[in-house]
């Protein structure tokens, strides 16, 4: 176990109701407002009426990005530069799901710097400030809406890069379940299953961790198997929705990586996937994922799947180790592709291996990942291989 420090300065509002805070939170920060959305669902819902209602109310000033794009581009990280700096906005808003809010923190920092904000991923240039950035979420993933992490992708590079730097944590997020229940059963189950890898990705590991947070990161994985096949059957079930939200927030927002040691795996492979095939990231760790668990299987690893199989899925614990892990492994699989739906292949979405060599390469940066198991480019399309 790793030392730690631990220091989240999100200001959450959970539940419903709160929305009527939102102006008097944007006053706080500033006059000139910069909306974040995507397409026009949350025109829909009736959400951007109620959110542009509180700006006007305040007394605010409002300007727009609009259409930003699941995956999110660099090219709407450029233009919400473009319009923040030639109006002078001083707080931006994002209201959506995870590919907005990430749009959203770079828009923030581009705003405070003279380069190109792509220099942010591809040269890892310094994130030294940002404008304050307050979200409403719409969807319960990526865990963006409490964390200083965001991931954009530049087609034109076939790139999907990640940053996290602490000027890129939201100052303040809106977190209410019925946001969520327009979202459809595909998103949800590639939600879900982001959730999910995002706690695997922590908890196996091959450094040892906390009890503790061993025992937090179970829950929060049984709570996602719990409440995610109710959500897709009961889309405005507010327990479901709400318990998928905040645990999508923990799983992600530094409190059980803290510390951990070790990198993650699937998703860099992912991010190759979606940066070329532009596939819906929660389906590409979906399929990646049993695929990763079956090829780090090893004597060094056994006792991991044990603890997972017996703690999450309440496998007999008196069966030999081996089968504990094999079944453990099954049991994700059944859970991804038969519970929540999602296509459990490559071949299934159109893709082949006529990419795998170089988004392996990529992938690992032509090194290694030191994840559960080290990971070259060799073993990386192995695992591609099997996902056909």
């Amino acid at each position: 176990m790793h030392g730690f420090i631990y220091d989240i300065k999100t200001k959450v509002y959970f539940g419903s109701n709160h929305l009527s805070t939102l102006g008097g939170e944007l006053s706080a920060l500033g006059k000139k407002v910069l909306l974040c959305r995507g397409g026009s669902s949350v025109i829909r819902s009736g959400l951007y009426g109620k959110i542009v209602s509180e700006i006007k109310s305040a007394g605010l000033e409002m300007f727009e990005l609009t259409d930003i794009a699941p995956n999110p581009r660099i090219d709407s990280v450029r233009e919400g530069v473009r319009i923040c700096k030639e109006n002078g906005v001083e707080v931006v808003l994002a209201v959506g799901g995870g590919s907005v809010l990430d749009c959203a923190k770079f828009v923030c920092a581009g705003a405070l710097c003279d380069f190109d904000p792509w220099k942010f991923m591809s040269e890892g240039a310094p994130v030294k400030r940002a404008l304050p950035l307050i979200t409403v979420l719409t969807l319960s993933a990526t865990g963006s809406e409490m964390n200083p992490t965001g991931v954009i992708s530049n087609p034109k590079t076939t790139e999907k890069l990640g940053r996290s730097a602490p000027a890129l944590r939201p100052a303040v997020s809106y977190l209410d379940p019925e946001n969520t229940y327009t979202v459809s059963k595909y998103q949800t189950a590639c939600g879900s299953a982001d959730i999910l890898s995002h706690i695997f990705e922590v908890y196996f590991q091959r450094e040892p961790g906390m009890y503790m947070i061993d025992c937090f990161m179970e829950g929060l994985m049984k709570t996602v198997i719990k409440y995610a096949p109710i959500a897709l059957s009961e889309p405005e079930n507010y327990e479901a929705r709400a318990n998928l939200m905040w645990a999508s927030s923990w799983a992600i927002n530094g409190f059980i990586s803290a510390p951990a040691g070790g990198a993650w795996s699937c998703h860099p492979m992912e991010h190759e996937l979606s940066a070329f095939y532009d596939v819906t990231h929660g389906l590409g760790l979906a399929i990646l994922t049993p695929r990763w668990m079956k090829y780090c299987l090893s004597e060094e690893t056994l006792p991991r799947y044990v603890q997972f199989g017996v703690n999450v899925f309440g496998i007999d614990s008196s069966l030999p180790k081996s089968v504990i892990a094999e079944l453990s492994i099954k049991k994700v699989s059944e859970f991804l592709y038969d519970t929540l739906g999602l296509d459990d292949s490559f071949t299934k979405i159109g893709i082949g291996r006529e990419n795998f060599k170089a988004m392996a390469k990529k992938a690992c940066e032509g090194g290694v990942i030191n994840g559960f198991r080290p990971l070259a480019q060799e073993d990386i399309e192995k695992i591609y291989e099997m996902c056909l």
